[in-house]
C-alpha cells in the first residue's frame, strides 16, 4: 500500500514512520510512504500557503492553490489513483470499520491541515474523504495522519509478522484487550493471577475472554452493543453484580 502525506512539517511526520514496525514494513516492501512538503507548490517570493479568512475572524486559512497543485502533481507519481483523505475534526471517526474500508484502496494521499483549517474548496473539489481520530482539536493533521498510517498498516498481511497478531487486540472483537503479565510472577507483593501460571490453556482462554467482557463493560460499555457475545456470555454479563474494587465472580 502506498501513502503520500502532504504536510507543512515533514520533520514531525518523518521520524516516527521510520521506526519499529513501520520501518520494517517499508523495508519489506509491504508499504511505501512518501512525505511531501506543501511549500514546494506555493507561489510567490515567500512561498505563502495561508491567508486571512474572508469575513474576518481569528487565525489564518490554508490557501487552495498549493493544495490543489500538490494533489494534482502527486497523483501522477504513481499509476494508481490515490484516495484523497483530509485529516479533520469534521471527518469520519477512525475505527475498525473505517480501517476495513480504507484497506480496499491501494493508495492514500493524506492532507495534513494547519492553522484554522483549509479553504472549503479543497473539501468540495479534491478531497474524497475526511477522517477524524477523536473528538479533540490538535495543532495540525500530522499526528492524526501518523495514527491513520500506523493503524492501517498493522492490518496489512505480513506487517505484524504473525497472521493472528491482531485477533485479540482491543476493538478487534468489539471488546477491550484482556490484562497482560510477564515475569516476574511476583513484583512488590503483586502476584500474577494463578490461572495464568496453571498451564491449563482452556481455562486461561476462558479467563481472558471473561476479562475482556468485564473490562469493556466497566470502561467502554458503549462498545458492547457491537460485540459478538454468545448467549451464555450475555447472560453472565447480565447477572453479574460488578464491583470495581472487589472484582467479579468468574463462576
Amino acid at each position: 500500500m502506498r501513502f503520500d502525506i502532504v504536510t507543512l512539517f515533514p520533520e514531525i511526520v518523518g521520524p516516527p514512520l521510520n521506526q519499529s514496525i513501520l520501518k520494517n514494513a517499508q523495508l519489506s516492501g509491504l508499504i511505501n510512504i512518501f512525505i511531501h512538503q506543501l511549500r514546494d507548490w506555493a507561489k510567490g517570493k515567500h512561498n505563502t500557503v495561508d491567508d486571512s479568512p474572508f469575513g474576518g475572524g481569528p487565525g489564518m486559512v490554508m490557501k487552495p492553490e498549493p493544495i490543489f497543485d500538490a494533489v494534482e502533481e502527486i497523483q501522477k507519481f504513481d499509476e494508481t489513483k490515490a484516495h484523497v483523505v483530509l485529516m479533520s475534526p469534521q471527518g469520519d471517526r477512525l475505527n475498525n470499520a473505517l480501517l476495513t474500508k480504507l484497506l480496499k484502496f491501494e493508495r492514500l494521499l493524506i492532507i495534513c491541515g494547519r492553522y484554522e483549517g483549509v479553504d472549503e474548496r479543497v473539501r468540495e473539489v479534491i478531497v474524497d474523504q475526511e477522517v477524524c481520530v477523536g473528538d479533540v482539536v490538535v495543532s495540525g493533521g500530522e499526528f492524526p495522519a501518523l495514527m491513520l498510517v500506523d493503524a492501517l498498516s498493522r492490518r496489512i498481511p505480513g506487517v505484524l509478522g504473525a497472521d493472528d497478531a491482531l485477533e485479540e487486540e482491543s476493538f478487534e472483537s468489539g471488546l477491550l484487550e484482556y490484562p497482560q503479565y510477564t515475569r516476574p510472577a511476583e513484583f512488590q507483593g503483586h502476584l500474577v493471577p494463578e490461572i495464568l501460571r496453571s498451564g491449563n490453556h482452556a481455562e486461561i482462554e476462558r479467563w481472558r475472554r471473561i476479562q475482556q467482557i468485564y473490562r469493556t463493560h466497566v470502561r467502554r460499555p458503549d462498545l458492547l452493543s457491537d460485540a459478538q457475545l454468545s448467549e451464555s456470555e450475555e447472560e453472565w454479563l447480565e447477572n453479574q453484580k460488578i464491583d470495581n474494587k472487589r472484582g467479579f465472580n468468574l463462576e
